[in-house]
């Protein structure tokens, strides 16, 4: 298929097209929009109280402009929650599961230097879910890989024809590994339509953690064969399978508050909806027409290739007049959260640069308004660290001031009345509970939806086991905090300083990081938050209570980043009932199956280019599953391959040409039949 490059500055020749914004949506959108102005418009207002009393300062005025900066996107965020409540249902997702398909579907795994372990168990249970309903002829598996790692292409290769051969009788299983991973992700998938897009009416974009229930899987489907101009159809994937204590806390938001803010975002936007790059059906066609992606212009960070794709890939198709929906309300959609908290900021430092990244794409032409918000949200979403970080800093020059400075009560010539640096503290003191309140609402909302549903409360362990959960994830929450509000100012300044973050492979388990890597990477954190402790205890007791909560979770980063990845501590707080959620106390089968197959895939080999050398029929497997390499340009040799070559010559026995190899050269080992066999007619 033909897929061309947008261009961003030119409209395209058809609009967005007026899909099915009725008036629930419209009501939704005058909710968010209007209330978030009143909150805001009130905010403003009363800060202005507090600091006007002796005249407005300077630092007084930044003061002020942060805050409304800051209330803005809470006082956003609180009414999306709440256009939530008001939300209809999205119709036409509970057909007759029985009922044909008409069209050839993909189910798509991008995978990068990954376990196939729990892919290809995922890729198997869903499979057997999907034929369980009689619908396994309207599927295909497409496995798409941009792994660069030898062993680990091995290892796809060995996990993958396994699949092939227990799916055979079931559906069809396809392997593609790219040569040259251009582009990243967006390239992968873009690589995927353009070669093999042509057979598929609609492809499923899968995440290497994620699995999604036949059943809804094929409630998709209809939806999108019922509709010949929806696009993009997005489910809400839920956080599941972690044991870990952040990924049990983060299950545990996910579940209780996940839904709420869904919903709101689903009342909203409508048929400008937005993708989030996985667990979501795509119509082939609009994905060829518009979702071409341009290199943005400039140098990396900001220029190059778009990172956050999804977002962008979303915007562009609606920008060409197809429909982009959410489907909030239907269960069967699941990932896995990061396992630790080094784990979970490796991962921000990728999004923050791809959203911020978004700052070239926010004013394309011919893009719908919710579009935009959607970007808007998503840059929010990492400059709120440092504008929150410049208003407690802020705060505290004015403490200061006010503690230190004398102050000048005529700043200019001939002023007749004196300017006083007073706040009004009663007004400051009501603000600040009425900012914890629009803080927090999305989470009230949350927890009385629970509390008010039997079958949820009873899923989270009863009311009283589910509101020790919610308090202690507060808890927690606030301590980790004011340790992802520097980190994430890090990152924008890292970003902004033109520091690439680079491509790096998840981290999907395991047992934790070590003392020494936890201190290396908080050790800043803990001295600054103990630092500020003592400055602010030696001007005023009162401002380090006052500083507490932000200080509290710096002080102690280095053991709450250690204990975010122990598999024990999340575990134990389970035994007791602790942040419970649904998928526990009812696993979802599709998991529970996932889960079962993972021992089938376990036996992997460690070195895989060794273990590939060392018998014919292993070589010739491999060879199935290799592309053509692409040639090189005239004079311009692979040094790569070459010098594996010669390795390969000199070599006295196996084991020492395996150990002089790089992992370039053991990369093109792995790809050539020839050298292969070099190598396995080496000597142990």
């Amino acid at each position: 298929m033909s897929m061309p490059v947008q261009d961003l500055r030119a409209r395209p020749g058809n609009s967005p097209i007026s899909g099915s914004t009725n008036l629930s949506i419209w009501s939704a959108r005058a909710v968010v929009n209007l209330g978030t102005l009143a909150l805001l418009g009130y905010a403003i207002h009363e800060i202005y109280k507090v600091v006007e009393v002796g005249g407005v300062t300077v630092l007084e005025g930044l003061f002020m402009a942060l805050f409304a900066i800051t209330f803005g996107w809470i006082a956003f965020a609180a009414m999306t929650a709440i256009a939530g409540l008001m939300a209809r249902r999205e119709t036409g997702l509970k057909p007759d599961l029985s009922l044909p398909l008409t069209t050839l579907t993909a189910l798509v795994m991008p995978v990068y230097n990954e376990n196939p372990t729990r892919t290809a168990a995922a890729l198997e249970a869903m499979a057997e879910d999907i034929e369980a309903l009689g619908h396994a002829g309207s599927f295909e598996i497409m496995v798409v890989s941009d792994t660069t790692n030898a062993d680990a292409w091995v290892r796809e290769t060995v996990a993958y024809s396994k699949l092939q051969e227990r799916l055979q009788p079931t559906m069809p299983v396809w392997y593609r590994r790219r040569w040259k991973n251009t582009a990243r992700k967006a390239g992968n998938i873009g690589d995927f339509v353009v070669n093999w897009g042509g057979r598929y009416s609609q492809f499923i974009v899968l995440d290497a953690d994620s699995v999604m229930s036949g059943s809804l899987v094929i409630s998709m489907i209809h939806k999108m064969e019922a509709d010949n101009r929806l696009g993009i159809l997005q489910s809400v994937p839920q956080l599941a399978g972690g044991q870990t204590l952040l990924a049990r806390l983060q299950q545990f938001a996910s579940w209780t508050y996940g839904p709420v803010v869904a919903r709101g975002v689903y009342a909203w936007s409508g048929d400008d909806g937005n993708y989030w790059g996985h667990n979501a059906v795509i119509r082939t066609r609009a994905f060829a027409e518009a979702a071409g992606l341009p290199e943005l212009k400039g140098r990396r960070p900001i220029g190059g290739p778009i990172m956050s794709h999804d977002f962008v890939e979303a915007a562009l198709i609606r920008r060409a007049g197809w429909k982009v929906r959410m489907v909030p309300d239907v269960g069967g959609s699941f990932e896995e959260s990061p396992p630790s908290l080094i784990d979970l900021t490796d991962r921000d430092r990728r999004w923050a640069q791809g959203n911020l990244q978004h700052l070239g794409v926010i004013n394309a032409a011919g893009l719908a308004w919710p579009s935009r918000l959607h970007f808007a949200t998503g840059i929010m979403s990492y400059l709120s660290s440092p504008l929150w970080l410049s208003l407690l800093l802020t705060g505290m020059l004015l403490a200061l001031q006010a503690y230190f400075i004398k102050p000048e009560y005529f700043s200019q010539d001939y002023q007749l009345y004196p300017t006083w640096p007073l706040f009004d503290a009663e007004r400051m003191q009501q603000l600040f509970v009425f900012t914890m309140g629009i803080l927090f609402l999305p989470k009230i909302i949350g927890v009385v939806r629970v509390l008010v549903q039997p079958r949820l409360r009873k899923a989270a362990g009863g009311s009283r086991k589910f509101l020790l959960g919610a308090l202690f994830e507060l808890l927690l929450s606030a301590l980790y905090a004011p340790i992802m509000m520097l980190t994430q100012t890090r990152q924008v300044y890292e970003i902004i300083t033109g520091k690439d973050s680079g491509w790096k492979t998840q981290r999907r388990g395991g047992d934790g990081d070590s003392w020494m890597t936890v201190m290396v990477r908080h050790k800043w954190h803990t001295l600054i938050g103990l630092t500020l402790a003592i400055l602010a205890w030696l001007v005023d007791p009162a401002l380090l209570a006052w500083m507490s909560p932000a200080l509290a979770g710096l002080i102690v980063a280095i053991p709450l980043s250690w204990l975010s990845g122990k598999p024990d501590a999340g575990l134990a707080l389970a035994a007791r009932g602790v942040l419970i959620t649904g998928p526990e106390t009812g696993i979802p089968e599709i998991i529970e199956r996932r889960d079962g197959l993972v021992d089938t895939y376990a036996d992997l080999p460690e070195d895989g280019l060794g273990w590939l050398s060392q018998a014919d029929f292993r070589i010739a497997a491999q060879a199935a599953f290799n592309l053509e390499q692409p040639r090189t340009e005239p004079g311009s040799p692979d040094a790569d391959f070459l010098t594996a070559r010669t390795k390969l010559e000199d070599a006295c026995s196996r084991s020492q040409a395996l150990s002089w190899l790089t992992q370039a050269e053991r990369l093109r080992v792995a790809a050539d039949h020839k050298m292969l066999m070099m190598l396995n007619r080496l000597s142990g």
